[in-house]
């Protein structure tokens, strides 16, 4: 008995997997159960056999298309002829081909979209896409003033094309472009222009890109309002110009390029400067710099001829002779006072020198003055400070001696010199048999006091 299959497509396993007429089967039962619906999409292939016309609807903003299938007598009783590339609306029922693996919708009804309807639906996309701001000023990019290489996308051998090319070699001769021709209408305009975009945005060689397409009618122009394209525009890292149509069409792309032309030929000529203009205003330009420059120099000269004819500028060390005059005289009462400040501190220093002089004890020596003192070397104050006998030093001014002093009434030839006497190593000695008179004893005490 062999084991019965899963019920659930989760239930399946490497050891019980479903055949795949099971699988084709419950696709079929599933998608029978939907139910019939309306859907949009764009015509891109149409081919009648018999009572039925079997078309390939494509979305019109992504590469996704299905197959349909629709009776002849629903096509005929349409308002306009079927063609490709036509927008419609259709009621259909899903239906899956189990033999063959497909899906394909059965058509009951088949209408075409209005221009009505598709300008209502361009409004809706409009304020949408306003709305998250793809239309503001503030994002938009400045175009280059003289771009090295412009990237065009235009139709293949299309009058947009020249008209680009011409009007810009026209302005500028040495232009640079790097075109890609796509379809421009029909059903892979928006997929090839969205690609060739993307291409040229990726080369950093390329500065500009020109998005061109000539005149043409309401339906012509959809793709370039579709939502892929104006939000691959919008994400671009170089700058866009758009320049579709003529002056009254204004598609969605207009509104998020960051410059729009009214024509090709005004893209052309907005791309490039003109060379002719341009070598016009530098020429115009240097000769207002070389009128202003001379005005300068001319001004500049009036000022020197005014500086030099003034007197100091007439003999320039007019000023340098009276400073010097100035300063000789200068130095000269300089030196004169100087000299006389010295003469006059020479005079101090001799008066003070003669001063020291005379109050020196020397000088008080050489007016006769002597000066007594004790063995240990302390001067004589007093009468009762001297001994008799003792041994006393005389220092006069030239030279010392030594006495001794005897009694009042004692002889002064009398007594012979002790060992300690000065005159017993030459000296003369001033003893004598008699003492000393009062008279050289009042001289002996001022000088002794002077020392």
């Amino acid at each position: 008995m062999t084991n019965p299959l899963p019920q659930k497509a989760a239930d399946t396993t490497p050891e019980q997997p479903w055949p795949v007429r099971v699988l084709s089967l419950k696709i079929s039962d599933y998608v029978d159960r939907m139910s019939q619906l309306w859907v949009e999409g764009q015509v891109v292939q149409f081919n009648a056999r018999g009572a039925t016309a079997f078309l390939t609807l494509r979305d019109p903003d992504v590469d996704m298309s299905l197959s349909v299938s629709v009776p002849m007598n629903a096509v005929n009783a349409m308002s306009i002829p079927l063609s490709q590339g036509a927008r419609v609306v259709l009621q259909a029922k899903p239906t899956f081909w189990t033999k063959r693996g497909t899906l394909q919708l059965e058509a009951r009804q088949i209408r075409p979209v209005g221009i009505g309807d598709l300008l209502a639906r361009i409004e809706i996309l409009k304020r949408t896409l306003a709305a998250e701001g793809l239309f503001d000023r503030e994002r938009k990019r400045p175009i280059p003033f003289l771009p090295g290489r412009v990237g065009l996308i235009t139709g293949r051998n299309s009058a947009a094309e020249r008209d680009v090319i011409e009007n810009a070699r026209r302005r500028w001769p040495a232009v640079r472009f790097e075109i890609r021709e796509v379809a421009v209408q029909g059903a892979s305009a928006v997929t090839e222009v969205v690609a060739a975009l993307r291409e040229l945005d990726a080369d950093t060689s390329v500065d500009v890109i020109v998005i061109a397409r000539g005149g043409g009618a309401l339906e012509e122009l959809l793709p370039f309002s579709n939502e892929a394209m104006v939000r691959a525009v919008s994400q671009a890292r170089t700058p866009v110009i758009s320049a579709i149509g003529h002056e009254v069409d204004q598609p969605l792309l207009d509104l998020v390029a960051d410059w729009r032309a009214s024509t090709p030929t005004d893209a052309g000529k907005r791309l490039v400067p003109d060379a002719a203009q341009e070598m016009a205003t530098v020429t115009t330009g240097r000769q207002r710099m070389r009128h202003a420059l001379a005005r300068r120099v001319e001004g500049e000269r009036r000022s020197l001829r005014s500086l030099t004819s003034r007197p100091v500028m007439a003999d320039p060390v007019a000023l340098v002779r009276l400073r010097r005059s100035e300063i000789e005289a200068l130095r000269q009462r300089a030196d004169t006072r100087i000299e006389a400040r010295l003469h006059r501190a020479g005079d101090q220093v001799e008066h003070l020198r003669r001063q020291v002089t005379a109050l020196s004890p020397q000088s008080t020596l050489e007016r006769g003055y002597a000066v007594v003192q004790h063995r240990d070397g302390r001067i004589v104050m007093d009468r009762e400070d001297v001994g008799i006998g003792e041994l006393l030093r005389v220092r006069v001014a030239r030279g010392d001696f030594g006495v001794r002093p005897v009694a009042a009434g004692s002889d002064s030839q009398s007594g012979t010199p002790d060992e300690g006497d000065p005159s017993a190593d030459g000296r003369t000695s001033s003893q004598g048999p008699t003492a000393p008179s009062p008279s050289r004893n009042r001289r002996k005490r001022p000088a002794a006091a002077a020392e």
